[in-house]
């Protein structure tokens, strides 16, 4: 059959206002919508472009509080720095070519220097609300997707100095949206570590931080420190650094108050030049794997005019710290040379600790050396992409950095995972399939991870056996039965990644699939419902005598009902550890000895109800 002749010409050429543009490809603007289950959703972004206003008229030493509230999915930021010029007030949300951010002298290190941050919030908010208050006067402006309801006239004001947002995320964008407390308090907290001084108060709550990147590696450690924590600080860079029992490295870096979650050169760059000063101050060739090893560290840099890899600002591309200026390499290097080698010196007492940790590692890692090389054939001769792994299109014969999208599901059981390698998108989603309960790990050596067959193809399959940003799959799902079984299997993986490979949960890799508990249906209609609650709301719609099946394993779902649970709407729990847990406490208290304490909060939060109806 031929296909059908398109013809091009003037007709088809269009050109879309700036409303237009961004609510058709919001991607462009604020990276992957979602619902706000991930860190990166588009809901944070759109708060954060606020925020960052905000921040950045601190930074320039206007207003020390900034006031935060949402509540049923409105946003509200109320600051008290200079207020937009009130003739311009609606150009600055509304116009993507106008803002105050082109002024570099005015805005050297800003956040953002393109001005389309507000602009992106403003088109895509079912309501959107700004209003600025300067020297007694107030202006105020009413928008709808970015169209201009209601432009209010000039009126005097009593009202401190500042900038006033309300919006709404657009519905028919964000479906379903839901704003998760832990990622945006995570952002505050962001906010405060980088700007001493300044008060953020979220629903009432303050948010305040005296001493800057050390106060962020106190509060977000997994274990004590091993010596007390460095904390250096130059024009334009600010470190803190210590080491911990753990496994891995974490690194937080910032530029200009934007926190990095992607790293970049700047991280890059400090990761390679923090392993080359120990050395030369050792005087000895360590191994830079053997230093970084269990280390916990803060970068932020100040950088005029930084190249992001994108809108969203989550990874530096920047090679210099100012167009034409000196290198990032040689900028990070110098100042930890300087200041780094001095700390040392002056505390040979934490250069002993840090040499003991590196030789630990060293001793560790040429121990397993053997058993890595075994493991790796083992692996092998699994055939792992033909038996364990169901792998994407994206990742097959290729080595390239995980997409966004991509997935892998970890389930039990031949039949739950036939009926998700059936029902998956092939090009994006892959499938593990464990064998049985996983081992214990809890209180093991990275030994157990090369010995145990599951863990070491498990390993293999994410691609992390090297290094922690080689992760394959920008998600790792766990996919077990809601019944007792699955929840301890669900466990011992989480305990898995928390015990070895911490960084995957931290960097919010990591989450749970809900599939639906219930199916109710009659002719016209099928509710799938994911509580009890679900069921019933289900049951009074439906009417009378609906059918209704309890589904009890993830393998009675067929492959054509699964494509409904992992698709667009697909419902996922990030795994979260909170500002104050810490996972050698979390580890201990659910996987070490049964004591009482453990058996009251089990007997406590046991959810009678549904243990019934399993």
């Amino acid at each position: 059959m031929a296909e059908e002749k398109v013809n091009y010409t003037e007709d088809n050429i269009r050109s879309l206002d700036w409303k237009e543009h961004i609510r058709m490809r919001p991607g462009m603007y604020i990276g992957k919508l979602g619902d706000g289950a991930m860190a990166d959703d588009g809901i944070y972004v759109l708060v954060k472009e606020i925020v960052d206003n905000s921040i950045d008229e601190f930074v320039m030493g206007n207003g020390k509080r900034i006031n935060v509230k949402i509540k049923n999915g409105e946003v509200e930021v109320r600051d008290f720095g200079r207020g937009i010029p009130l003739g311009k007030v609606v150009d600055c949300v509304s116009k993507i070519n106008t803002g105050g951010k082109y002024d570099s002298k005015a805005f050297k290190k800003s956040v953002g220097l393109n001005g389309v941050g507000t602009k992106a919030v403003n088109a895509l908010s079912k309501n959107f609300i700004v209003q600025s208050v300067r020297e007694g006067k107030k202006k105020e402006a009413v928008f709808s997707r970015g169209e201009l309801l209601e432009d209010k006239k000039l009126e005097k004001s009593e009202e401190r100095n500042g900038t006033y947002f309300s919006f709404m995320p657009d519905g028919e964008i964000f479906k379903n949206y839901n704003f998760k407390i832990p990622y945006l308090e995570k952002m505050f907290w962001n906010y405060c570590y980088l700007n001493r001084g300044l008060s953020i108060y979220f629903n009432g709550e303050k948010f305040y931080s005296e001493n800057g990147l050390k106060d962020l590696l106190e509060d977000n450690m997994e274990s004590e420190p091993l010596y007390p924590i460095i904390h250096l600080e130059g024009e334009d860079i600010e470190v803190s650094i210590t080491h911990i029992r753990s496994y891995g490295e974490n690194y937080y870096s910032f530029v200009n108050g934007q926190h990095t979650t992607q790293g970049g050169t700047h991280q890059s760059e400090f990761r390679a030049a923090i392993a080359r000063v120990i050395k030369d101050f050792f005087g000895k060739n360590y191994d830079a794997v053997d230093i970084r090893q269990s280390i916990v560290a803060a970068v932020a840099v100040k950088v005029i005019e930084p190249v992001f890899e994108s809108q969203t600002k989550t990874k530096l591309g920047s090679l210099e710290v100012e167009p034409g200026g000196k290198s990032m390499r040689a900028f990070i290097y110098d100042f930890l040379k300087e200041k780094l080698d001095n700390y040392l010196h002056r505390h040979p007492e934490v250069a002993e600790v840090i040499e003991k940790k590196i030789k630990q590692s060293e001793k560790e890692r040429k121990d397993l050396q053997g058993i890595r090389k075994l493991a790796r054939e083992r692996a092998k001769k699994a055939s792992l992409h033909n038996k364990k792994l169901r792998d994407c299109r994206v990742h097959l014969n290729t080595k390239k950095e995980n997409g966004p999208e991509s997935t892998i599901f970890i389930t039990e059981g031949d039949s739950a995972s036939g009926s998700i390698t059936k029902a998956r998108d092939v090009n994006t989603q892959a499938v593990f399939s464990l064998r049985g309960k996983p081992l214990n790990s809890f209180g093991l050596s990275k030994k157990v991870v090369y010995e145990n067959e599951e863990f070491n193809l498990l390993q293999a399959a994410l691609n992390i056996e090297d290094d922690i940003e080689n992760l394959r799959y920008n998600r790792v799902v766990i996919a077990t039965d809601a019944d007792v079984d699955g929840m301890h299997i669900r466990l011992l993986l989480l305990t898995f990644f928390l015990q070895f490979f911490p960084e995957l949960v931290r960097n919010g890799h990591v989450y749970i699939l809900q599939t639906p508990l219930f199916r109710v249906r009659n002719k016209k209609e099928t509710i799938y419902c994911y509580s009890s609650e679900e069921k019933a709301n289900a049951i009074e719609k439906l009417g009378r005598n609906p059918e209704i099946t309890r589904f009890k394993g993830l393998g009675e779902i067929s492959p054509d009902e699964f494509s409904n649970f992992i698709g667009e709407d697909m419902r996922l729990d990030p795994v979260i550890i909170g500002k104050d847990a810490k996972i050698e406490d979390i580890l201990d208290f659910y996987m070490g000895k049964n004591t009482p304490s453990r058996q009251e909060f089990i007997i406590d939060n046991l959810r009678v109800e549904e243990a019934v109806e399993m």
